[in-house]
Order: structure tokens, then C-alpha cells, then sequence
């Protein structure tokens, strides 16, 4: 009996245990987590939320006390949580409208239409939210749509806009009287973005020969004909220089959607298509502008970034014309601009450019802009077209005077949950661990943007740097080899930015030289292990 007894009790044991240690699996832990937002002031928190949820049991884990937490938040208007599978969760989260922010004293609060604060910021910029300043909270106010128009704060963009702004960008021409320039033929798309057509005014109105891409000139937001309207993709100019092709052009331009970008296409010597980087478009523009613009002021400066070509530091010396370097982001160009202005800089703005395919010529704007490009660009085209060379073998030329300099990126994404802090321990042991050499070159400054200071590892000499704080390490070999790494502040990704250099014998060996350069690059990714 007590045998039986104790049998039975081992049954009714496990029957009550089993399901339990079972169902504690690792199978049935979170891995996926789907969130959807709109992202304006909920993304740090929302990640964080993310972080914790991963390697829960879902079995265990209660849908309503995510949503009831989520909230709890004063910016939500309401929030979905749902278990999609065995380790999968569906978070959707639907933010209150936010209309303004406010700037009381120090203080930045966030209102609704009706100017109700229902939450406060620790930020000084909410992207695309208009700001009031006030000195208490009963100062904000909420005016009705006539009354603003009665005020003139409400200004009508209409078509004085788009002659304002051409006419502002046509004053930074070089040159109008080019021989040929009818018959040096252009095509253009804008992959069905805005800029087609201011374009086609400016082309039009300096009578130049273009072709336009007709499947890609009208905006159109599910852009149909490439996969990434993207001038920095080869991919993006396939209708392009298939109608250049056909029609004889000798250039393809074109902008990304909203205008601010421009790539190219150029035929090389062998009349294939040639596809020059943003490093190398910036170049070419610099060399035309220091050659062919008249009373450049002596204390004329170019403005790049600390991540663009460091042949930009060969190039405008050689004209009297300063450089100076901003972190990545054209804002930071544009900052410049206005510090030159309001004479808080010595200087005067002359061109800014970064590697990203962004370049600024004249100061009608405070941020890149593609449409002005264009138009130099299309001048410069059919300039060296009328002189028997191309930007092709002027680009070759550059390279021969100046020596050649050739840029590469690398990118490194750090998967999993924990991509976070191993993008941080990669850029800890780079900052800490220091290497004498690379590809058996021996590492000469090393520039920490996060602590402000270049270090001289030769010398032993401490400079400040005057930038802005920002988690970027860069290394200046002896040969004058880059490395920059720049951690991403949105995901666990680090780019790696490289450019490398050597002598141009002549321009015939330009190809060979290019695949040396390469190889360079890719030696320095294998040695650092960036996979």
C-alpha cells in the first residue's frame, strides 16, 4: 500500500512539474520583437523596452502589463501588444499628435493643437516641429489659421518661391559662352523626385542639350523603375545611360528624390560608363571652381568633412585657399556659413562638400543642394568637352598632379540583442589599444573626437580639438593612409571610412593604379578583421 502510495504521489508530481520546466525552455523565449511608432519621441525608451523583453519566456510574459506600462507614458495616445508567436511579440504604439514644442527658460515642453503641454524634453530640437518661446506657461498660445495669415506668419509658397531660388542659384555660373555647348548632349533624372523640374528651367534656360529619363521625372513616391532611388547606386542610372546611349550623351546626372544629392555617369576613354564617388565629384568641383571663378577673396575657405578625402588638403593650398573640417552632417557646413556671416569666423564661404554625394556652391541655402550642383556640373561637362578633354581625364589629371587619393567604406553591423554594447567594446578597445602599425605602417596621429584631442604618437604632442563631441576615432598613418571609425547613433552599426594614396606615374596607368589602391583597402579591412 505504501508503495503504491508513493507511486502514485511520483505521478502526480510530475504530471504538475513537467509542464512546467518544460514551457521554461529556451524555445519558448522571446527573440523577435516588432515594434511600430512613429518614432519622434519614443524611440530610446521604446528600445530599452526592447532590450528587457528578449530571453523572456513568452509563455509567462503578460500582453496587457506591456501595454498598460507602455501607457503609462504621457506621450502615448494608446498602444497594441500582441504575441504574434513562440518567440515573437508585436508591439504598435500610436504617439499623441504633437503640434509645438515649447521653450520655457531652460525648459522644452511638448503641446498638442489646442497648445496643452503633455510632456517635457530634455532636447533642444524636435525634427519638424515648429518652437514657441515664452516666459511662462500661459504665454503659449494657439492662433487660428486666419488670424496667423492676418499676422504674417503664415507666408503662401507659391511659384515667386521657385523664380526666387532660380534666379539666386543661376548667379553662381561660371561660364555661359561655352563653343558647342548646343550640341554637347545631357541626360538628367531626377528618379522620381522633386528636382525635375526646376531642372529642366535651369538646363533650358542656359540653352543646353538634355534628355530627360521620361519614366523617372514625375515625382512618384513608389519610385517603379529602380529598387533604391539612390545616385549613389550604380543600379539607379541603368535607364539612364541606356537613353544616353541611344541619344549619344556623354554625361548622366542624377539627383535623389528631394534634390539635395546628385551622382554621375561619364564616359571614360574606352566609352564605357565611369561612375566618380562623391569624394571625386567634390574634387572635380573644387578644381573648376579654383580655375575658373573670378576674385576669389584671400580668406576664401573650403569646408568637408573630417570623414571626406584628405586630398582636398593638397588641392586648395595649391590656390591660397584655406580648409576646414566639420564633423559628418551638412548642417555642421551650413553652421559655418552663418558663423562666417555674422563674423564670428575669419573667412568667407566658398564651397562645402562631403562624401556623401552633398555639395554646396554659394550661400543661398544652408544645406547641400543638388539643383545648383547640377547646373555646374552640366557646365563643367560641356566646358571641358569644348577644350577636347572630359571630366574623365580631368579627374585623371587631378590624380597626376596632386597624386592619388582613392576612399573606401566599410561597414560593420553588430547583430543580436547585445549589438549595442559590442559596438561599444569594439570602439573602447580602438580607443585603448592602439596599434603601432597597420599594413606595416606605422600609426602617426590618432584623433579621438569623443575626448577632443589629437594625439602625436611620434612626438608625443597633445592638440585640442575644436569640434563638437562626437564618438568618432580616426588614425593618420605615416604614408597618409586614413582610418576613421564612426559608430551609428540610430543602430549597432560602425563605418569605417578609408582613404589611401600614391603617385600617378601617367594616365595611362590610371586603372592599374586604382586596383592597387584597392587592394590596399582591402588589405587594411582583413588585417583589422572588419567582417
Amino acid at each position: 500500500m505504501g508503495i503504491r502510495l508513493l507511486f502514485l504521489s511520483g505521478i502526480i508530481y510530475l504530471i504538475y512539474m513537467l509542464p512546467q520546466n518544460f514551457f521554461r525552455l529556451d524555445y519558448f523565449n522571446i527573440n523577435k520583437v516588432n515594434v511600430t511608432d512613429n518614432s519622434k519621441m519614443l524611440h530610446d525608451e521604446l528600445t530599452k523596452l526592447t532590450e528587457k523583453l528578449y530571453n523572456k519566456n513568452s509563455i509567462y510574459i503578460d500582453s496587457n502589463e506591456i501595454k498598460e506600462f507602455i501607457e503609462k507614458d504621457i506621450r502615448v495616445e494608446s498602444a497594441t501588444v500582441e504575441k504574434k508567436s513562440l518567440g515573437e511579440i508585436d508591439i504598435d504604439v500610436k504617439e499623441k499628435d504633437l503640434a509645438y514644442y515649447a521653450v520655457i527658460g531652460k525648459n522644452i515642453y511638448l503641446t498638442d493643437k489646442e497648445g496643452k503641454i503633455f510632456a517635457y524634453l530634455n532636447e533642444k530640437e524636435v525634427e519638424g516641429v515648429p518652437f514657441i518661446i515664452a516666459n511662462n506657461e500661459e504665454e503659449i498660445k494657439v492662433i487660428s489659421e486666419e488670424e496667423g495669415r492676418k499676422q504674417g506668419l503664415i507666408i503662401e509658397l507659391d511659384s515667386k518661391i521657385d523664380d526666387d531660388y532660380i534666379a539666386e542659384i543661376k548667379k553662381q555660373t561660371l561660364k555661359t559662352d561655352i563653343p558647342g555647348k548646343e550640341d554637347f548632349k545631357i541626360v538628367y533624372t531626377p528618379l522620381h523626385g522633386t528636382g525635375g523640374r526646376p531642372m529642366k528651367r535651369i538646363l533650358s534656360g542656359f540653352g543646353y542639350s538634355f534628355e530627360v529619363v521620361k519614366e523617372q521625372i514625375e515625382p512618384d513616391g513608389n519610385f517603379p523603375t529602380v529598387v533604391y532611388a539612390n545616385p549613389e547606386e550604380v543600379a539607379a542610372f541603368k535607364l539612364g545611360t541606356a537613353l544616353a546611349d541611344k541619344t549619344g550623351a556623354k554625361i548622366v546626372m542624377a539627383n535623389d528624390p528631394d534634390a539635395d544629392r546628385i551622382g554621375i555617369a561619364v564616359k571614360d576613354d574606352n566609352d564605357e560608363w565611369y561612375y566618380p564617388n562623391g569624394n571625386q565629384v567634390g574634387l572635380l568641383l573644387l578644381q573648376y571652381l579654383l580655375n575658373n571663378k573670378k576674385d576669389i577673396p584671400a580668406n576664401a575657405k573650403v569646408i568637408t568633412t573630417i570623414v571626406s578625402t584628405p586630398m582636398i588638403d593638397v588641392i586648395a593650398p595649391a590656390k591660397n585657399v584655406g580648409v576646414m573640417k566639420t564633423l559628418t552632417g551638412f548642417k555642421y557646413i551650413g553652421e559655418k556659413i552663418r558663423q562666417f556671416e555674422n563674423k564670428e569666423l575669419d573667412g568667407s564661404y566658398l564651397f562645402g562638400f562631403e562624401e556623401s554625394y552633398g555639395y554646396l556652391i554659394g550661400t543661398h541655402a544652408r544645406d547641400k543642394d543638388a539643383l545648383v550642383t547640377s547646373m555646374i556640373i552640366a557646365e563643367m561637362a560641356a566646358y571641358y568637352n569644348s577644350i577636347g578633354s572630359s571630366i574623365y581625364k580631368e579627374l585623371q589629371k587631378l590624380y597626376r598632379e596632386f597624386g592619388f587619393y582613392l576612399e573606401g567604406i566599410k561597414s560593420v553591423t553588430l547583430k543580436g540583442k547585445d549589438g549595442i554594447e559590442k559596438m561599444a567594446e569594439l570602439m573602447a578597445g580602438l580607443r585603448e589599444n592602439v596599434k603601432d602599425t597597420v599594413i606595416g605602417k606605422k600609426i602617426k596621429i590618432k584623433r579621438d573626437f569623443d575626448s577632443h584631442k589629437e594625439y602625436n604618437l611620434e612626438t608625443g604632442e597633445v592638440k585640442e580639438i575644436h569640434l563638437p563631441k562626437e564618438n568618432v576615432l580616426q588614425f593618420v598613418l605615416e604614408d597618409n593612409t586614413y582610418i576613421t571609425a564612426r559608430p551609428s547613433g540610430t543602430e549597432p552599426k560602425i563605418k569605417f571610412y578609408f582613404s589611401v594614396n600614391t603617385s600617378l606615374s601617367s594616365v595611362d596607368a590610371f586603372e592599374a593604379t586604382q586596383k592597387v589602391l584597392d587592394s590596399k583597402i582591402q588589405k587594411i579591412v582583413e588585417e583589422l578583421k572588419l567582417k
